[in-house]
């Protein structure tokens, strides 16, 4: 079993020896791999439909894992229990739903280390709510795969620096990442120049309607490409 890029990428940020909850876990991949090469010494294979948990299982049992990797049908953090995992994984959703997720599991918060997130859309409010809650990103990297970007997130509600993270203070941090933007990451910059050139097509086109909805819609995509480009001047 090879994992894809984006998983691999999410598999690396989880810390060495941790028990970990994969949460929408569907083909179970993730804490496979991670308890086959010795990341992770316990692992919950966690989702809310019962299809995914069968796929998993069946390629827990083709692993041989199944002493170490367990099954377990839960709407997202609810049947995790308490010191069960020091590492919690939700990825393969989009931010809306995985900010439900985290709420949901509020009692879970400050017994749990890490977090490895990687929403697939809704990225600002994913760190606003996170900053509104005071956790803290300790990593953050972006990656390209089969034409999608996608961002991969490590924090934690203690963390290992004070220092390492103040408030974002921009809107750009909230929508690119403040950790990206600083490292000036290449595969965001892309994304930016791609982002710049969707906006730029989308405003040409609203400008032959001469609609009055269009108009309010040219006024919204003018306000996020002001941002796209400030995001790209931050980053020379």
């Amino acid at each position: 079993m090879k994992l894809s890029r984006r998983l691999e990428t999410i598999a690396s940020f989880v810390p060495e020896g941790s028990r970990v909850a994969d949460i929408g876990t569907d083909h179970g991949y993730v804490p496979i791999h991670l308890v086959r090469e010795g990341k992770a010494k316990h692992a919950i294979a966690m989702d809310v439909r019962e299809g995914p948990l069968l796929r998993a299982r069946a390629h827990i049992q083709e692993a041989g894992l199944q002493d170490c990797v367990e099954v377990r049908l839960s709407d997202g953090l609810l049947k995790l229990e308490q010191n069960e995992a020091d590492c919690v994984v939700i990825a393969g959703m989009g931010g809306e739903l995985m900010i439900h997720i985290l709420e949901g599991g509020r009692d879970l918060w400050e017994g749990i280390p890490y977090w490895v997130l990687s929403p697939h859309s809704e990225l600002g409010k994913v760190r606003r709510f996170l900053e509104k809650e005071s956790f803290f990103t300790l990593r953050e990297t972006m990656i390209k795969e089969e034409g999608k970007y996608y961002s991969v997130i490590g924090v934690s509600r203690k963390p290992e620096d004070p220092f390492i993270q103040g408030k974002n203070d921009r809107e750009i941090s909230y929508r690119y990442g403040k950790m990206l933007l600083e490292a000036k990451d290449p595969v965001l910059m892309e994304y930016l120049k791609k982002e710049e050139e969707q906006l730029e097509q989308i405003l040409a086109g609203l400008s032959a309607m001469g609609t009055e909805a269009a108009a309010r819609r040219m006024e919204e995509l003018k306000l996020d490409l002001s941002y796209n480009k400030e995001a790209q001047d931050a980053m020379r």
